[in-house]
């Protein structure tokens, strides 16, 4: 049976309403925080003290007291003015974010988040998945990290952040939301005692093969003088050797033992072991296949590899 004509279906309707309420509700990231989109929530001592000022007018009518009539409206006052100050406090800081260079599963991403202003900002608290930070800004740019948790690998879409502030008294809370389309590539998570050791060659190797002798210039390795040379001759010079070809090793996916979330965690390993040996390697995937390279370029390319292998054990789940 078909679905009639104009009635468009429930995901799609659900999804339009979230459209809806998102750009109602939230202020996109790198923009200035609009006065429309500032929330005021008031706290339980928000509540308490406006209780405390009906309570008091009302004593002052029912017994027609001065001093309590001047207590409530100072204390009115006082909430008003607390209110405008908090308000202004988060009206018009400008959120940024600077996502993190680097991320494991099974650990934690540093989130920073930037927030510039015209003027000094007191106060101010940021909230995200459960991670919070609190800065002041002084010289118009305040940064706060933070540490949100990578439970798989894959793409992780970041949540919404949340701004507040409670300044200056805390009767109320001042809050704003930013939404942003950011997301992190979580890479997988290393293990480390199943990875190969960094190879060392011999002493031989790694010297290479004698290519002949240079005048000896200061700076160069009492060891490697040609003393004999200078026995006989006099001069001296220093021993030269030719570097030893470098062995490229390839990271091959179908060689690793176990689920494929276990065989890309020894990848990873592996990937992070030969980059700190200053080794080539190059990297087998099913689908894909990455040439021999060295570097941080090449290594953060293999990882990224990883990462977006296949789907993330989450998701294979559902």
């Amino acid at each position: 049976m078909s679905v009639a004509a104009g009635v468009a279906p429930p995901a799609s309707r659900r999804e339009r309403l979230r459209r809806w309420w998102r750009g109602r509700l939230a202020t996109p990231i790198d923009a200035p925080l609009p006065q429309r989109r500032l929330f005021l929530i008031p706290t339980r001592f928000g509540l308490g003290w406006a209780t405390l000022v009906v309570v008091l007018l009302l004593f002052g009518i029912n017994y027609q007291n001065n001093l309590a009539y001047a207590l409530a409206f100072w204390l009115f006052a006082i909430a008003v003015v607390a209110l405008l100050r908090g308000w202004l406090n988060l009206l018009g800081v400008t959120p940024a974010l600077r996502l993190p260079r680097e991320a494991f599963a099974g650990g934690e991403a540093c989130l920073g988040v930037v927030l510039r202003t015209r003027r000094p900002r007191s106060a101010l608290e940021l909230h995200c998945a459960g991670a919070d930070a609190w800065l002041e800004i002084a010289d118009g740019v305040g940064e706060a990290e933070l540490r949100l948790p990578t439970p798989t690998r894959g793409r992780l879409a970041l949540p919404w952040l949340r701004l507040e502030t409670r300044w200056p008294l805390g009767l109320v809370r001042v809050v704003a939301w930013v939404s942003h389309d950011a997301e992190l590539l979580v890479w997988p998570r290393p293990l480390e005692e199943e990875a190969p050791a960094a190879r060392r060659g011999s002493a031989d190797e790694a010297a290479g093969d004698f290519a002949g002798l240079r005048r000896f210039q200061p700076g160069d390795s009492p060891g490697q003088v040609a003393w004999k040379q200078w026995s006989r001759s006099g001069v001296l010079a220093t021993k030269q050797f030719s570097a030893p070809p470098r062995r490229e090793r390839w990271l091959d996916f179908d060689a690793c033992h176990g689920d494929p979330e276990r065989r890309l965690s020894l990848l990873c390993a592996r990937v992070l072991a030969h980059h700190r040996a200053g080794e080539r390697f190059g990297l087998r995937l099913p689908g894909l296949t990455l040439a021999p390279g060295e570097g941080d370029g090449h290594r953060r390319r293999a990882l990224d590899a990883l990462a977006r292998f296949g789907p993330p054990a989450g998701e294979a789940a559902r």
